[in-house]
């Protein structure tokens, strides 16, 4: 009976033990959602402005932090880029048009050097396309044929929806792009636009382009997925 006893009263003690450490792991992954952009500064990102471009500034022209919000000016042609790797997220952002609809992108698993533009997977923003893929400098994921642009092979539309995808200028729009093993998915505003599958990386940084047009960005969170 006390050997009984004893093992009950170890088991009671692990399981108190295990409850005491979720909290700490809960509030890990609580920091984990709002480490990627604090809403200050750009701690955690680093600029890259093309080199050859006609038009030249400095980094700190081209992305600045204002009351919460990452402003780019579109120009030169660059990317705000993370410092870490990251893989197994859901990514969230706000974008829009402060002036009138452009074009930019969100790349996620970009590796290699720096160069425009580099390895990636890119969520499509330009207006009128949010939610394409394009598969940049050689990128491998499967997305379903019928969306493919024949004219350009690295490229796939957005599924087609119901309801309007994109919301207009001005207005702040929301993307929440789920990377999880191999495959990428895309939401807009609530709505599943693309899925992509059997990515040829699960890891990697990610990039927010300078792309000809001002575009702002806030609430950018990142989430563990398992």
């Amino acid at each position: 009976m006390r050997r009984r006893y004893v093992g009950a009263l170890a088991a009671i003690v692990g399981v108190a033990a295990l409850g005491a450490a979720l909290p700490t792991r809960a509030a890990d992954d609580r920091r984990d959602a709002n480490a990627i952009f604090n809403g200050k500064d750009l701690t955690g990102w680093r600029v890259f402005l093309d080199p050859k471009a006609k038009e030249k500034a400095k980094p700190e022209e081209v992305f600045t932090v204002k009351d919460g919000v990452i402003e780019c000016t579109g120009k030169p042609f660059g990317y705000l880029i993370t410092e870490k790797d990251y893989s197994s997220y859901r990514l969230e952002l706000e974008w829009r048009w402060p002036e009138k609809a452009g074009n930019s992108g969100v790349f996620v698993h970009v590796s290699g050097p720096d160069k425009i533009w580099p390895k990636g997977a890119e969520a499509q923003l330009y207006a009128g396309h949010a939610g394409d893929f394009w598969l940049v400098d050689g990128f491998k994921l499967t997305v379903d044929e019928a969306r493919q642009d024949k004219k350009t092979p690295r490229h796939f539309y957005r599924m087609k929806t119901d309801k309007p995808v994109e919301k207009k200028v001005g207005e702040w729009n929301k993307y929440v792009i789920t990377c999880k093993l191999n495959t990428i998915s895309l939401r807009i505003n609530g709505q599943v636009v693309n899925v992509g599958t059997h990515a040829e990386a699960s890891k990697g940084k990610i990039l927010l382009q300078s792309e000809g047009a001002p575009v702002h960005f806030r609430n950018i969170k990142l989430t563990h997925v398992r």
